[in-house]
């Protein structure tokens, strides 16, 4: 029997399948939920798997459904998912005192997406810090509305559930205390505290490690960042900047300060967290155009190397790039006096054309699957779910609750590939083979 090796990328694939196991394992205990009784299975997995995978689609509401326990063992995962399950790992290897082997590197390096080998203690160091610096930050902030709100004790749970879920993308809270199940932020409409706070921590587990660290290593120094730094920062900003723009035109039946703040957090979160301060769904919900810009940003996503999903910033922008370089007659695609390296637009290009298929192929399913769901009446509801649960988003238009089990596991699955990586995922399927014979070159026509 062939032996199978054991490579950085399939390490990554069964590493998060382990930890959704055990998620789905935990959370089928009769203490996770308020009732005391197991939840269905399908529950627990598709919890486990939303939080795992930092997406938020949720079956039931957090809140009511789950127990202190339940959030406990979700809070970790989502915790896990974000960071990276070979980070935690490596951590505590470096408390045990191990020496970190080459090959424990290389790991790492697949699991974060970085560049190389060299300064992965460093860089590990860099992410468990800013996570929780961040994340503290984000909590103490929250405590001014939650404390009041919901008393000492409780509040500050909250604010720290909450600041882990939006810094990690995730997007799953516990606002069903309210008593209104599903209903996200949306009582917070206009908030500053809310609409400001949640978006910057979104903002910044999307940016990326590896802008922190070079963030961190150069402070103001723009020109001395890495051409990698300079796009995700620049292509943020427009894909902050510009659906904002649009939306405070579009809702404009809110009174300024509420359409300010509230479409602010509306432009962030679909990049790639799934709260909410508008109704997505139902009497007052929020016009057509924010839905299709939610979609495209939901498909665009965070920067690679983050808690976010989606194609990333990187990659629109490798592709943007070609395109430019094109327009111009230029053979290299060119951006900040540097040259992209032509391999990196090639996986753009090949990144993009498998995230599609996925995506296309989920939508096939879900709308075979539900042809005689009434609550399922609407192609753009399908459409914004799959790419929802594909880019780790969780923003939805009201249908996950209503769905069937063949659609539950066919988000699953989106999810899973959308937090490994579609590519990831593939290559980790490849055993290597020797190299074929260069065929014979023919051209086809394009376009």
């Amino acid at each position: 029997m062939r032996k199978i090796r054991m490579t950085p990328v399939r390490l990554l694939v069964l590493g998060f399948l382990a930890i959704i196991a055990a998620g789905t394992c935990l959370l089928l205990l009769p203490v996770s939920t308020r009732s005391g009784e197991s939840p269905a299975f399908m529950d627990a997995l598709f919890t486990a798997v939303t939080s795992t995978c930092v997406t938020g689609l949720v079956t039931q509401d957090t809140y009511s459904h789950w127990s202190t326990f339940g959030h406990v063992v979700i809070l970790v995962l989502i915790q896990t998912g974000g960071i990276g399950f070979m980070t935690v790992v490596f951590a505590l290897w470096k408390l045990g005192g191990k020496k970190i082997s080459l090959k424990e590197r290389a790991f790492m390096q697949e699991s974060v997406a970085a560049p190389n080998l060299s300064g992965m203690v460093k860089l590990t160091g860099t992410i468990l810090l800013g996570t929780f610096l961040f994340e503290g930050l984000g909590a103490f902030v929250m405590c001014f509305r939650f404390v009041p709100d919901f008393g000492w004790g409780r509040g500050i749970w909250m604010s720290v559930f909450t600041a882990v879920s939006a810094f990690c993308n995730a997007g799953i809270d516990l606002m069903g205390i309210k008593g209104e199940p599903f209903a996200s932020m949306t009582s917070y409409s206009g908030d500053p505290v809310i609409c400001l706070t949640i978006p910057i921590l979104i903002l910044v587990g999307g940016l990326g490690f590896f802008v922190w660290q070079d963030i961190k290593n150069n402070r103001f120094h723009l020109r001395k960042y890495s051409l990698h730094t300079k796009l995700v920062l620049v292509t943020t900003a427009v894909l902050v900047v510009v659906p904002w723009a649009i939306m405070i035109v579009a809702e404009n039946d809110l009174p300024w300060q509420e359409r300010i703040l509230s479409t602010f957090f509306t432009a962030v979160t679909p990049r790639t967290a799934g709260f909410n301060v508008l109704p997505l769904s139902g009497a007052g919900s929020v016009r057509q155009v924010t839905i299709f810009l939610s979609i495209v940003l939901m498909f665009i996503g965070g920067s690679s190397g983050s808690t976010a999903g989606g194609i990333k910033t990187n990659t629109l922008a490798a592709l943007v790039l070609s395109v430019v370089s094109l327009l111009r007659g230029k053979r290299s695609v060119e951006c900040f006096g540097r040259r992209l390296d032509e391999e990196n637009v090639k996986n753009a290009a090949q990144f993009v054309t498998l995230y599609l298929l996925f995506a296309m192929l989920g939508v096939i399913l879900i709308c075979i699957f539900e042809q005689e769901n009434a609550h399922v009446d609407s192609l753009t509801a399908v459409v914004f779910e799959v790419i929802s649960a594909l880019s780790t988003v969780g923003l939805t238009l009201g249908i996950t609750p209503f769905l069937s089990v063949g659609s539950e596991l066919v988000l699953s699955v989106l999810m899973y590939l959308g937090r490994v990586g579609c590519m990831t995922f593939m290559l980790s399927l490849r055993t290597p083979s020797a190299p074929a014979a260069s065929l014979p070159l023919e051209r086809i026509r394009i376009g």
